[in-house]
């Protein structure tokens, strides 16, 4: 089993190409909508043990691959004493300590996440020249059915804490190459942690979107290396 976990403002759809491909591979995977996201229902109370119990919630024995994308593998950090997976991936996040400031206001969170879901529409996700048409119809519509004050709760329940200090299980990092989230010094960084990590040129944040065969060939190469 490979379970997957999204990110912020995104949803199981968001998996749409990566289930299939695998699939192929012999892999029954299964998405999780994590709360406030999708199909799950809001949580104006959210923490991060709600959303660590949200992914538990999907699965009756450790999946053999588990993958995150940004907050999803953040999450998944979180979830992996109790989840216990064979192996972890995790997409475009750095794995760094979380801010040890008070994050922002209600009201600005409340604001930027506001923005952000009204930003994401079919036509202005359009213009990325390397998204599909489904690419773009999924995230929008998985925008439009997330909810901000989960969000806010969250983002206002989670900061502090330590940044991840090693690998627990054998895992993979796959950034975008160039990357606002995982820069080349933390690249290294993670490489001398201990973790695989793989870039893929030209890709953006949600890496697979327009290069699903580059994202796969590193997954595969790893899997390979054992």
């Amino acid at each position: 089993m490979a379970l997957l976990v999204h990110g912020m403002l995104g949803a199981a759809s968001q998996y749409h190409s990566v289930g299939p491909a695998l699939a192929d591979r012999g892999y029954r995977a299964v998405a999780v909508d994590l709360p406030g996201h999708g199909d799950a229902p809001r949580a104006p109370d959210a923490t991060m043990d709600l959303f660590v119990d949200a992914v538990l919630s999907v699965v009756d024995r450790p999946p053999a691959l588990a993958i995150g994308h940004s907050l999803g593998a953040i999450v998944l950090s979180h979830a992996l004493p109790r989840l216990q997976p064979g192996r972890a991936v995790y997409v475009d996040v750095p794995l760094s300590a979380p801010s040890a400031a008070p994050p922002a206001s209600a009201a600005e969170l409340r604001e930027r996440f506001t923005a952000s879901r009204a930003a994401r529409t079919v036509e202005r996700l359009a213009i990325r020249p390397d998204w599909s048409a489904e690419d773009c119809r999924v995230e929008a519509e998985a925008a439009a059915r997330f909810d901000v004050e989960t969000a806010v709760a969250l983002e206002r329940s989670y900061f502090g804490g330590d940044a991840v200090q090693g690998p627990v299980v054998p895992s993979l990092v796959v950034r975008a190459d160039p990357s606002r989230y995982v820069s080349a010094e933390r690249a290294r960084e993670l490489e001398e942690l201990g973790f695989w990590v793989r870039s893929v040129p030209g890709a953006g944040h949600s890496v697979w979107y327009g290069h699903l065969d580059d994202f796969m060939g590193v997954l595969d190469e790893w899997l390979e290396a054992g």
